[in-house]
Formats: structure tokens, C-alpha cells, sequence
């Protein structure tokens, strides 16, 4: 019986590996198996490269093939009838494989020896079941549909960005019965991500951050793609935490603790995207192996595109907004004095001993706390920030707000003497607590 391939998307986990034909010029057959079959479209797979064997040979002088995929849960069996196109060694298609096939390759001892060469294109012709299902498939914990709907009415009831990844990570456990989950957004010009956002763990992360194309997260953001590993493996973990490596008056120590499960058996990382920008990543993660298929990822997909849109909507209403609030003064901080230093290397400040942030979330806070201590002002607005040149802020298109709740977030975390508030959209009030000594350190 003849059907579309996503009736047998399901077999396509790697759970079970797909055994795929082929015949030399000769007609002289060959059947092997093969580490990986992912699905691409509704009228395409593609299958891992990894050695120049019998198989590839065959391929590359007689481009038709056939491949045998079963279905773990059910045993439903289904023959593909296929056609090879192209290899494509680099992009997200690719990277999305190669991180695929390094979770299977832990899972089954072979990490040492599966090692991607190139991600083969090939059409489907045909989808022929074989085999019906011979067990029950269970019933779905979860309506995905369901949820992203009430995802959908939840998120435009958001006022700010705050709100936005609040509601998202409430959503996830709730709607979703996703237990660990995080929230990054984007620094595109320094090619790195900062958390603003966790849920499920025993710290938040709160600025902690991964470079672009470092683990699954910073893999998700660098190729626009979802990345997602159903078996543990530390090659595709959360990528290096990154620790300040300047010589001289700079700290070393400056890390902030990621957050995220210690032995992480599945996960999936999803870009949060508006057009071409890449506004941060969503990650899940789950202690099972195989706790994310491709129904997951595709209602993440869905979620990451909501909160996309959601967020670059509030981004663009709160940089416009007039200040109209009149304000009560500021009152006068007491208390003992507390040095606050700022290192131009790398923008990074520390209030005490303590490091607090750094990046564009640190020369933002160090321009407020200058402009307070030179003026007394105490509130300012997006739009005033976006208008000092000395900031050196990313162009319109980068996301200032969810620096802004970033470094909120940090500071109700970490500073008890520093604290900002929002007072409107598009506003925000510097409160201090206590009495603060600045230091510019130049290295």
C-alpha cells in the first residue's frame, strides 16, 4: 500500500537503523545499514556519509536506491523507494546530522568511529508499507495543538519582554510537560547568546553565556536550525562557559554558572527567529533518551516563531515610546560605600569583589550609573539609549530590551545596592541602595 512519507516519519529516530540497497554498475546488489535517516520534506530524506564503502560506491555509478525504516513503537515496517541527488558537507542540514549522529554514536559506543563526512540528498519516489502496525501506539501525553494555541492567546496578552519569556517557560512545563527548559537571546555582533531565562533547575544562569556555534545551543543559533539529540553525548552538551582570558587588571573569574541538567539524555534547541535575525535560542532538555520527536520539534518550531514575533512587536513599540510619566525624585542612597568598577577591555563590572555582567548589558549599566552620578537622574528611557553615540550600541535591529531584562534580572540576582525598574513601556528607573564609589579600569 502506497503512502506519503510522513506516515513513516516516525521511523526516521534512529532507534532502528534503516537498511538501504543498492546495485553496481554491474546490477551486482548490496545491502547495508545506515547510522542515520533524517527527514528533510515531505518528499525528502537524507542519509549519513560516513565511509567511502561499498554503498557510496554504488550510489555515485547507479543513483537509485531502496531502503527498509521500521517503526520502534509499532513495528509497522515501510520500503522507500529512493533517488540520489546531491551531498551537502556544510550548513544546517548538515550540522543538524552531525549532531544527531554524535548522540547515537555515544548511545552505542561508537563515538570514535561515526564521524559525518556529508549529509546524502535523495527524493522519494515512493513509500510502500510492508507491514502494518502490530502494537498499539500510546496515547500522547500532551495535545501539541492544543498547546500552541493557548500559546498563541497567552503571548499576545504580553505587555513587555519580560513577560514574554516568563509566559514562554510557563508554558513549556505546563502546556508543553516540559520540565527543563532556558531562554537565550542574542549578542549577533559578538556571536554569543546570554540566558535570561530557565526553568527546572537549581540555579537560573541568568547571564550566562555560549559562543555561536558551540554545543546545541550555540549550533541552533550560528545555522538558523533545531538541533535536536534524543541520546546522551558531552561532544553537544552546552558548549564551553566562557571565562574572561585577558591578561593583566582583568579577572580571570567572570563566568556565571550555566544552568541545565548534569547528564542530559535528550535535547532539542530551537532558534528564535524574526526574518534572517536570530533573536536568541530556546533549549529543552529531558533525563530520557529519546523524550523529543519530530512533533516536539516541530511545535517548538512553532513556539520559537510566536515568541519571535511577539518580541520584536514589543521591542519596536517600546523603542518608540515618548516618555510621559512625571516621576517622584529619587531618594538619596546611605549607607557604606561600595565600589563599583568597570574594565573597558571587555566591558565587564563588578560591584565589590563580585562580578555582575559585562558586554552591552555592562556598558549600558555603567553608562546609567555615570550619568547618575554626574547628574543625579534617575530615569531614562530606550530611546535616550539608543541616542548615545559613546554607547556604542548594535544598529535598530538588535534587540535592546531583552538586554535591558537581562541585566534587571542579573541585578535582582546578584546586586542588592543596584536595582532597575521598568516604570512604563520603554522606561525604566535606576534605584540605588547604597552609596557607590566608581572605578574605570583601563588595561
Amino acid at each position: 500500500m502506497q503512502v506519503p512519507l510522513d506516515t513513516a516519519r516516525s521511523c526516521l529516530e534512529g532507534s532502528i537503523p534503516a537498511v538501504i540497497a543498492t546495485c553496481a554498475a554491474d546490477g551486482t546488489p548490496n545491502a547495508t545499514y545506515v547510522s542515520q535517516m533524517q527527514y528533510v520534506d515531505a518528499s525528502h530524506v537524507a542519509l549519513t556519509f560516513q565511509f567511502f564503502n561499498k554503498t557510496r560506491e554504488n550510489i555515485l555509478a547507479n543513483p537509485q536506491a531502496t531502503a527498509l525504516v521500521i517503526d520502534p513503537v509499532t513495528s509497522a515496517s515501510y520500503r522507500l523507494s529512493l533517488l540520489y541527488l546531491r551531498t551537502e558537507t556544510e550548513g544546517p542540514l548538515f550540522q543538524s546530522m552531525k549532531a544527531r549522529l554524535a548522540g547515537i554514536a555515544s548511545h552505542t559506543g561508537m563515538a570514535g568511529v561515526f564521524k559525518l563526512r556529508g549529509a546524502d540528498i535523495y527524493a522519494v519516489a515512493s513509500v510502500e508499507q510492508i507491514k502494518a502496525d502490530t502494537r498499539p501506539r500510546p496515547p500522547r501525553e500532551r495535545n501539541l495543538l492544543h498547546a500552541l494555541r493557548l500559546a498563541g492567546q497567552r503571548l499576545g496578552e504580553c505587555a513587555d519582554l519580560g513577560s514574554v519569556f516568563d509566559q514562554t517557560l510557563s508554558l513549556l512545563a505546563q502546556e508543553f510537560r516540559i520540565s527543563h527548559a532556558m531562554l537565550l537571546v542574542a549578542d549577533a555582533p559578538n556571536q554569543r547568546l546570554y540566558t535570561v531565562a530557565s526553568r527546572g533547575y537549581s540555579i537560573t544562569g541568568v547571564g550566562s553565556e555560549v559562543a555561536f556555534g558551540d554545543g546545541v545551543i550555540g549550533v541552533a543559533a550560528q545555522f538558523r536550525v533545531p538541533i535536536r539529540i534524543n541520546h546522551m553525548t558531552l561532544e553537544y552538551r552546552y558548549g564551553s562557559i566562557s571565562r574572561d582570558g585577558t591578561a593583566g587588571a582583568v579577572p580571570l573569574e567572570s563566568a556565571i554558572p550555566f544552568p541545565g541538567l548534569a547528564e542530559p539524555h535528550s535535547q532539542l534547541a530551537v532558534p528564535v527567529t524574526v526574518g534572517a535575525r536570530v533573536l536568541g535560542v530556546l533549549c529543552v532538555e529531558s533525563p530520557q533518551d529519546l523524550a523529543f520527536a519530530y512533533d516536539d520539534e516541530d511545535a517548538l518550531v512553532a513556539l520559537a516563531c510566536l515568541v519571535g514575533t511577539t518580541a520584536a512587536a514589543l521591542q519596536q513599540t517600546a523603542d518608540s515610546a515618548a516618555r510621559e510619566a512625571v516621576l517622584p525624585d529619587a531618594p538619596v542612597p546611605q549607607g557604606p560605600v561600595v565600589e563599583v568598577r568597570h574594565y573597558r577591555s571587555n566591558h565587564s563590572v563588578f560591584v565589590g569583589s563580585d562580578y555582575l555582567i559585562k558586554g552591552v548589558a555592562g556598558t549600558i549599566l555603567w553608562k546609567l550609573l555615570q550619568v547618575q552620578a554626574e547628574s543625579g537622574r534617575c530615569d531614562f528611557s530606550n530611546r535616550e539609549l539608543r541616542a548615545m553615540p559613546d554607547l556604542g550600541l548594535p544598529d535598530l535591529s538588535d534587540n535592546l530590551e531583552a538586554r535591558l531584562v537581562l541585566l534587571q534580572r542579573r541585578l535582582a540576582e546578584r546586586c542588592p545596592v543596584i536595582a532597575l525598574e521598568k516604570t512604563g513601556r520603554g522606561q525604566m528607573r535606576l534605584v540605588l541602595r547604597g552609596r557607590l564609589r566608581l572605578t574605570e579600569v583601563d588595561d
